[in-house]
């Protein structure tokens, strides 16, 4: 029933519910439980009505056996349809709701068809995963450019000169910059101007009458007289006790803070003497210092670097500790399957170890760089620097980096330009080959020992051990060895001293004596590291090397012993110009020469 504006009725009208069919499909779509009458009927309200009234088989509803219209209940009730008797809805099956081509009912899902709608749901939200963990992927590959760039910023010298402190006096409040001579306010400094007069021939009582002249006077005498106030509280408190222990306390913090400076440049001129004195404990902690400022730039990638100081070579072992193995991304990112599935898309292996060993290689060559940049008093001869990697799950590290420098080698060796430490092309963006990488390119010309592949733990022996400051000969590295050699020679009296052949076992060099000297003459120098005894075989060698030198002698040099044969050779006539040095006479050498002891067992 339909209403005018006026209230009254317009007449019947027809009421059209959907069918019931597709309110069915609506719910099974949803997954709702269809609710049915003992008689298979649907019911939408309690006591099975189908509204809010008496259903069509009460006393007001069609017969169900006559062939009547349809027809309507009370207000509230839906349409209940009657038909002839047989053709109507039985107890166990519903009303006939037409059927599709198919003999389905419109709006039917068969029981396992997938729903069109629901499937590209599903591919949308896969696609949308997809991208998000995509780029998480390029999130991390971004993070490895930017640790790239910032591990190949030069570091700043931490020398004596930059740690020394200053003292810069703080002046007392009440004598600071601001603060006046205390003398009594006069009037004179807060009168205001008076203004203008307008006629020149009126007096001085016209400008007096003058409203906002008035009023800059009054607040000038408010101004002078809590400024006179405050002048006489002053002095009157210049004598209290409160005034005179506050001045003190002042001083007395200064002083502390002078004296504190003074201190502390004591004791860092005192660590400078005891460094250049070679003290391992003084070197060893101005070297920890330059080390741990280098991280400043990558402080989110720790990567900390212990020092142990050598006087007897005057070298430095730094252990080096490298970042994890997955901090390199092992993805490109993801794709997704025809079928809805998210496939991970890996980068080749052998890009994933370049770009961890070019990390690797920026790491330690800032390290060199900081213990070369702190020796500005040239204590050191040399620096040995092993990168270890650290996983919690194996008992011993692995050694993944290991480079032998003396101090000529570290001169040449620098990072990458701070400005443009890469060269970005189309097809690589900040990643480049092992090949060009400038790092892993100035690494190896050191004679850097690097692993070829770090995620398969291949490791590499390392050039020395960073074990006590006493270390025995077999645990020096080459250049640690050449070193000492050198150093016993010249202080016996070889100059000029040339290394011909230098290998992890031991050296070939040519030096000359002066007149006079201890050993005086050309001289050929065999020495190398050994276990075992030297034979007459290798007394041929360096005879045959010192007739090819137009030398005059030759030294064979080992950390082992002679065999009785040798000492027979050299006794005779043809070989007396050939002089052994055997483990034993290398450690009086030492200590004679060096002053410091060479531990046994090399």
């Amino acid at each position: 029933m339909q209403y005018s504006a006026d209230g009254r009725s317009d007449g019947p009208v027809t009421v059209r519910f959907p069918r019931p069919g597709f309110l069915a499909s609506v719910f099974r779509d949803l997954g709702a439980e269809e609710e049915r009458e003992p008689d298979g009927a649907v019911t939408g309200g309690p006591s099975g009505a189908a509204g809010d009234g008496p259903s069509g088989d009460g006393p007001t509803g069609g017969s169900s056996t006559g062939t009547g219209p349809t027809t309507t209940g009370p207000a509230g009730a839906g349409p209940t349809t009657t038909g002839p008797a047989g053709a109507g809805p039985s107890a166990s099956e519903p009303a006939d709701r037409g059927t599709g081509p198919d003999g389905q009912e419109p709006g039917h899902v068969r029981p396992g068809a997938a729903d069109p709608d629901e499937a590209v749901a599903a591919h949308a939200r896969a696609a949308a995963l997809t991208h998000h963990r995509t780029l998480a992927v390029q999130a991390e590959h971004d993070r490895l450019a930017d640790l790239l760039r910032r591990a190949a910023l030069p570091v700043s010298a931490m020398d004596f000169e930059s740690q020394l402190r200053r003292y810069q006096p703080r002046p007392y409040p009440a004598d600071g910059p601001g603060a006046t001579e205390d003398a009594e306010p006069r009037w004179e400094d807060f009168a205001p101007a008076e203004p203008p007069a307008a006629d020149p021939d009126s007096g001085p009582s016209r400008r007096l009458l003058d409203s906002g002249y008035q009023r800059e006077l009054a607040q000038a005498r408010l101004t002078h007289q809590r400024a006179l106030r405050e002048w006489r509280t002053r002095r009157a408190e210049a004598g209290s006790p409160a005034a005179d222990e506050s001045r003190r306390a002042h001083e007395a913090a200064e002083e502390a803070r002078a004296r504190a400076v003074r201190e502390y440049n004591e004791s860092l001129e005192e660590c400078r003497r005891a460094y250049r004195l070679a003290e391992p404990a003084a070197v060893e902690s101005l070297l920890e210092r330059a080390l741990a400022a280098a991280e400043t730039a990558t402080q989110d990638l720790p990567a900390p670097c212990r020092a142990v100081f050598r006087p007897l070579t005057r070298t430095a072992v730094l252990d080096l500790d490298l970042p994890p193995l997955d901090l390199v991304p092992s993805l490109t990112g993801y794709r997704l399957a025809p079928d809805g599935d998210i496939l991970t898309v890996p980068r080749p292996p052998a890009d994933r170890a370049t770009d961890y060993l070019r990390l690797v290689a920026r790491l330690a060559l800032r390290a060199l760089q900081a213990a070369d940049a702190v020796d500005t008093d040239e204590i050191l001869a040399g620096v040995v620097l092993n990168g270890w990697l650290r996983d919690p799950a194996t008992a011993e590290p692995l050694c993944l980096v290991s480079v032998d420098a003396d101090r000529d080698a570290l001169a040449r060796t620098r990072l990458l330009p701070p400005g443009t430490p890469y060269e970005e092309r189309d097809d690589e963006g900040v990643y480049a080959d092992a090949e060009q990488d400038e790092a892993l390119v100035r690494l190896r010309q050191l004679g850097a020992a690097v692993t070829p592949d770090p995620y398969d733990r291949t490791g590499v022996q390392p050039a020395a051990q960073a074990g006590a400051t006493v270390p025995a000969a077999s645990d020096l590295s080459a250049n640690e060895f050449a070193q000492l050699v050198r150093d016993l020679l010249t202080r016996g009296g070889i100059a000029r001293w040339s290394v011909r052949l230098r290998g992890p076992a031991g050296l070939v060099a040519t030096g000359e004596g002066a007149p006079g000297s201890a050993l005086p003459g050309r001289w050929v120098v065999w020495a190398s590291r050994d276990t075992g005894s030297i034979g007459a075989e290798q007394i041929e060698t360096l005879a045959e090397a010192v007739g090819e030198e137009s030398a005059e002698r030759g030294l064979r040099l080992t950390t082992g012993r002679f065999t009785e044969e040798v000492l027979d050779l050299t006794a005779g006539e043809n070989h007396r110009h050939i002089h052994l040095i055997d483990g034993d006479g290398v450690r009086e050498l030492a200590h004679t020469h060096l002053g410091l002891p060479l531990a046994t067992g090399g």
